[in-house]
């Protein structure tokens, strides 16, 4: 190939970045993945839980397999950043760096194809909807790894905030799981003059708020980390009428199963004792949007030595402190050996890069090589030649 993989995905992930889709629906992104891919020699499967796709290189004999894991949406943001490759589609943009991850698979993709320095097969995954947590169950569901055998996958994820162009990772729990609850508090609403009449769900409200707060202070291990946070508080009343409803809606992050059933059981407990307190209904809805990313320590140790080789030892850190934040990378983490790692995007600042899920984010292109080298000396590694690891 003529021209540098660097280069090309510089280029491939400005292109990205102006056609933006949500969710399943990106299939301008997919059309244009499966075109690179094919131009390429890899093979393409397209249609993989809706929009995934799959592109596929085999080198020599080996049965050994691993895949490389790239999200594809983007988010309902419009755009604020006035580049010249801004988003072509209204209310559509690439705000989490979803451009450059495929940017950097698709580079890798290049670099692999110039020569025969691996033994078996590398899978590049090019998943959709990771960003509502449905896009991995999706393609998992549609036999992803039945029809794709792999025995690793791995993954990158830019984070501002962490030095531009090192890899960050740690074995074990990486990113949290991500939880919704809405409690519904039903009362008897009237009269704002006349209290002593109703049963107010304001009240109750208020007291189920503070009390969820006791969860994290009072029944989790100090050693553990998990957030419980009440975003929203919506009634059916006016000014001058105390509610007859009030809806507590809110989110929870941790780190384990074990953690997400604990809140999940105290906040039944709490919000039915204080409404029995109050002569109130009340009930809970808990759902799980992502699980907790857990790392493979073995896939953990590969990540350190291909990042230590491409980029050097100075620019990695094995250690790193997981996030609260969650990735649906957890689904295949669930399902085989993986490993997930954050690729530092530079300094949050005025001047640098914008934080994630902001309409002034851009990709910071200065790290597309990093993470390049990074993903071929993976699959140099683990798919060596007369290596059985």
């Amino acid at each position: 190939m003529s021209t540098d993989p660097a280069t090309l995905a510089l280029r491939w992930r400005r292109e990205l970045h102006q056609i933006p889709g949500t969710e399943f629906d990106v299939g301008e992104t997919a059309e244009f993945i499966a075109r690179v891919c094919t131009d390429l020699g890899w093979h393409v499967t397209t249609g993989i839980g809706g929009t995934g796709i799959i592109a596929t290189l085999r080198r020599g004999t080996s049965t050994r397999s691993i895949g490389l894991r790239a999200d594809m949406d983007g988010l309902p943001i419009e755009e604020g950043t006035g580049a010249d490759h801004r988003s072509r589609n209204p209310g559509v943009m690439h705000a989490c760096g979803h451009d450059g991850h495929m940017a950097m698979v698709l580079g890798a993709a290049a670099k692999l194809t110039e020569g025969d320095e691996f033994d078996g097969t590398v899978h590049l995954l090019f998943q959709p909807a990771e960003e509502p947590g449905t896009g991995a169950e999706a393609m998992l569901a549609d036999g992803l790894l039945e029809r794709f055998p792999v025995d690793a996958v791995y993954g990158l994820h830019n984070i501002p905030g962490l030095p531009a162009g090192e890899i960050h990772v740690r074995s074990g729990a990486i990113m949290a799981a991500e939880d919704n609850f809405e409690i519904r508090i039903t009362g008897r609403g009237g009269h704002a003059s006349a209290p002593h009449l109703v049963i107010d769900p304001m009240v109750i409200g208020a007291e189920t708020v503070l009390a969820l707060q006791s969860i994290v202070a009072r029944d989790v291990d100090p050693l553990d980390s998990v957030v419980v946070s009440c975003t929203e508080l919506v009634t059916d009343g006016a000014r001058n009428a105390i509610p007859d409803q009030v809806v507590i809606r809110g989110d929870v992050r941790s780190f384990s199963d074990d953690d997400s059933t604990l809140v999940e059981t105290r906040m039944w407990e709490i919000a039915e004792g204080i409404g029995i307190a109050h002569r109130a209904t009340c009930s809970v809805t808990y759902s799980r949007v992502f699980r907790p990313t857990i790392n493979d320590d073995t896939c953990v140790e590969h990540i350190v030595a291909a990042a230590s080789s491409a980029i050097g030892e100075d620019r990695v850190d094995g250690s790193c402190r997981a996030i609260t934040a969650s990735e649906d990378f957890a689904a295949y983490a669930r399902a085989v050996p993986a490993g997930f790692a954050f690729l530092g995007a530079g300094d949050i600042a005025a001047n640098g890069t914008a934080p994630l899920h902001s309409r002034g984010f851009d990709f910071n292109d200065s790290v597309l090589g990093a993470g390049i080298d990074f993903y071929v000396e993976l699959v140099r590694s683990r798919l060596s030649k007369g290596s059985t690891a």
